[in-house]
């Protein structure tokens, strides 16, 4: 029986292609969706989820669902799998480097908190051969603990949090978890944002994959959700507002600003619309939703941390350019 070392966790091959994986201490609490994902690069998601259903993935001998929190010390079983990729994933570019170095807001010993730019996914998976996980991972080798804390949509600007150590995670998904992270975004909706909407309160319910994407709609049969919005300004044909969502469900934002009718600009997914003017007089084709500010206890001694991200140029642009000036 042979021994492999891997990055924080020891791999032991049990039988030709099967290899058992031992949880990390930074892996602690991590779900068992997200330890694959990050153990089985370029594997498409899909069949991520159907080894874990057919029960080919086990957690100290027993089956487990993909929200399965793992703890150190645990034993996953990973059956054979084809990859789309061979090897370690690339490499950065420096461009992308620097980039990075550049969005950072805030750092200290356990925690790092990015500008995450638009466009960039927060990790690797189908299609996308290099996320910001990966790209910091390269570019930090000496934090094998380095692991997102939550996400924010590949479209989508503005604020993201990382952790360096196991305890930091924990201790911050606790936080997301408990409500207790305020998160606030901007984001520049198409229409004029009615006055005496201030706060959505819609149930949601993610719907079955159209065409390889991913779609939440608004059903009662859905989880709560609930986000307040502030006008912060109106132009003639769009509207700034600041949005903050009170429960954490996918696309809450996006799916209740179409809801309410005024879909977010650029939004691809839940804008019903077609490429308008509207669009193209903004100069960008990118989805204008942003991560404005994060507010939360630090893990270490509880004080207060809140950290602000300045819009990128494509967003500074839009709304000069809807401003007609």
């Amino acid at each position: 029986m042979g021994k492999v070392s891997s990055a924080g966790s020891a791999e032991v091959v049990a039988k030709p292609g099967v290899v058992m994986v031992e949880v990390a201490e930074h892996q602690d609490e991590q779900r068992l969706d997200n330890f694959l994902l990050g153990k089985l690069k370029g594997v498409p998601k899909t069949l991520i989820y159907r080894i874990i259903r057919k029960g080919e993935v086990r957690v100290n001998g027993k089956r487990a669902k993909p929200d399965t929190r793992l703890y150190e010390g645990d034993k996953v079983r990973i059956p054979p799998v084809r990859t789309a990729e061979s090897g370690q994933p690339q490499a950065p570019g420096k461009q992308l480097a620097e980039r990075l170095t550049n969005a950072i807001l805030f750092e200290d010993d356990c925690l790092l908190v990015l500008n995450k730019p638009a466009g960039l996914a927060v990790h690797g998976g189908t299609g996308v051969k290099l996320g910001v996980i990966e790209a910091l991972r390269h570019m930090y080798p000496e934090l094998p603990g380095l692991e997102l804390v939550h996400r924010i949509d590949k479209g989508t600007s503005g604020c993201l949090l990382l952790a360096k150590t196991g305890k930091a995670r924990r201790a911050l998904m606790d936080a997301f978890r408990e409500h207790t992270v305020r998160k606030t975004y901007h984001a520049i909706v198409t229409g004029n944002w009615p006055a005496k909407i201030k706060r959505v309160d819609a149930a949601l319910l993610r719907q079955p994959e159209r065409g390889g994407q991913r779609m939440v709609e608004v059903d009662a049969d859905g989880k709560d959700a609930s986000t307040e919005f502030t006008v912060l300004r109106k132009f003639d044909q769009a509207t700034l507002v600041e949005a903050r969502p009170l429960t954490g469900r996918t696309h809450q934002i996006r799916v209740h600003a179409a809801w309410v009718g005024c879909p977010l600009l650029g939004d691809d997914k839940y804008c019903v619309q077609e490429k308008t003017r509207l669009q193209q007089h903004a100069g960008s084709n990118r989805m204008f939703l942003h991560a404005a500010k994060l507010q939360f206890s630090h893990p270490e001694d509880g004080r207060t941390i809140m950290v602000e991200a300045p819009y990128d140029a494509q967003f500074t642009q839009a709304l000069s350019r809807l401003a007609g000036k």
